[in-house]
């Protein structure tokens, strides 16, 4: 079998090594942070936990299916969300709970969306149909060549055809009336790397996996258990994991990688090699691919960029739930307006995750520990946050107002991290939080491919290759590319 190089530590580089060592396949694994996780990770301060992106996801099956495939056993425990989350609208003060039971939900929207419960059902019966239409003839392939893609694209039933040309609000506009429902339901389309309004229909398939088909989970003791699961795994079957070692250059031979080098000048040898970097950035920033250059990935759609704020308060607020989204009075102006830096960012939209809720050793006794997370919009649009306090404080106001409870007053713990920040820990193109974006020029095989295109020992693994950004397509990803790698020459 052969050596493998896996530069990244995210959860593609993860889940790719332990396939290939299942395999019997020797892996080396570099990373750049300090720690493994990638976007993954965890911040650990002031006796406070903090997941540092993902707080939830949905598919908790992919999972499972890597464990059976690898003969692991998953060592954390998993605990589905009910409800799924709560949103709350400004201008009313009313919060919404979120849950995957119909008639629960239907009961939350009483008075404001008539006949709910049977224009939910009539609306996940087409996205269901759309979903399991799709996930095996598109989601879960890989692509090599155009005429794959395009005879796989005609299997697709005729039915699913307008919501090609129809927008995700438009289709969500078809089957309710109230702006809450559509609001809310569009809320998904923000992390596609666009809006509801230019997000293609399709994607409302994501509605079924939320509220039918699997919901939301998280993982109890923090979502960091999945990385710390995985490092555990795989230290025990001999793989060598390098920190603080970032990859900088690369030697070739005609068609082939010969070496990874690091910002020490080390040379990593393998025979094969796995790139958990972002697939687009690399091939600019490292194989200096013309077609990838800065200028290129401008042009392309990228997922929003995050600003994050990790808060330690002292005491318990009362009213706010784990997972809760705060919505204002503009939805469509801000949302056509947020990642183009055309709205003020002093009453922003933004999403909390309170840890401690369900995880009482993320906070010392009588403390919370909280996520915000703002979308913004990436460097390429707003290249200065030297604002960051002010916007911060900003938020921490409007929130405290909508839980009745001073967050400043009581905050013992802050850390904020912009987009400044996000691009420097991980390479992420502009700050973006998410990698490539998703709209029809940029899936399945026109995504940047898992394979590469010149180097005949060289793949990819993440967010920006296939088949997508979100942890289940990621862990569905790191599945292909071993694929890839089983029939590659080496």
């Amino acid at each position: 079998m052969s050596k493998v190089l896996i530069a990244g530590t995210g959860l593609g580089g993860l889940a790719t090594a332990l396939r290939l060592t299942s395999k019997g396949h020797e892996v080396v694994m570099v990373e750049k942070f300090h720690q493994a996780g990638g976007r993954l990770n965890r911040l650990v301060k002031d006796g406070f936990t903090f997941d540092m992106g993902p707080s939830f996801f949905s598919m908790s099956y992919e999972f499972h299916e890597l464990a059976r495939s690898c003969n692991w056993k998953l060592p954390f425990e998993f605990h589905e969300l009910d409800p799924l989350y709560a949103v709350n609208f400004s201008d009313t003060g009313k919060t919404f709970k979120i849950y995957k039971d119909t008639k629960k939900l239907a009961e939350e929207f009483k008075g404001i969306e008539p006949d709910l419960e049977q224009k939910l059902n009539r609306y996940l019966q087409t996205t269901g149909a759309l979903f399991h239409d799709t996930e095996n003839l598109i989601i879960r392939r890989n692509f090599n060549h155009w005429w794959e893609y395009l005879q796989a694209l005609v299997q697709v039933p005729l039915k699913h055809a307008p919501k090609l040309i129809r927008t995700f609000w438009s289709e969500v506009e078809r089957h309710f009336e109230s702006r809450e429902v559509k609001e809310i339901l569009s809320l998904v389309a923000f992390f596609l790397g666009g809006t509801p309004f230019d997000t293609p229909a399709v994607f409302t398939l994501l509605s079924y996996t939320e509220l039918k088909h699997d919901g939301y989970y998280n993982v109890r003791g923090g979502m960091y258990k999945i990385v710390e699961g995985l490092v555990d795994e795989l230290k025990r079957r001999g793989v060598e994991m390098h920190f603080d070692t970032e990859i900088v250059k690369l030697e070739q031979e005609k068609s082939r990688v010969k070496a990874l080098i690091d910002q020490k000048g080390r040379r990593w040898t393998a025979d094969q090699y796995v790139i958990n970097a972002d697939a687009a950035w690399f091939r600019g920033a490292i194989l200096k691919r013309r077609s990838f250059r800065i200028e290129k990935l401008d042009e392309m759609r990228w997922t929003m960029a995050p600003l994050t704020i990790y808060l330690g308060v002292k005491g318990k607020i009362p009213h706010i739930h784990h997972h809760n989204y705060f919505l204002g009075t503009n939805f469509r102006d801000y949302a056509n307006g947020i990642f183009k830096n055309q709205v003020s960012l002093q009453k922003p939209y933004y999403y909390v995750n309170v840890l401690s809720r369900h995880n009482p050793e993320s906070a010392p006794e009588g403390c919370e520990s909280l996520f915000i997370l703002v979308p913004v919009p990436d460097l390429r649009f707003r290249p200065d946050w030297s604002d960051k306090d002010e916007i911060t404080e900003s938020i921490l106001k409007d929130l405290s107002e909508r839980v009745g409870y001073d967050l400043i007053a009581n905050r013992v713990s802050q850390t904020i991290y912009t987009p400044v920040e996000w691009e420097k820990m991980f390479n992420l193109h502009r700050g973006s939080g998410l990698g490539l974006g998703h709209n029809m020029g940029q899936m399945a095989y026109l995504r940047p491919s898992n394979k590469d295109e010149k180097l005949k020992n060289l793949f990819y693994t993440g967010a920006s290759t296939t088949p997508g950004t979100g942890l289940p397509m990621v862990v569905i990803g790191s599945k292909l590319t071993v694929e890839q790698m089983e029939v590659a020459e080496f």
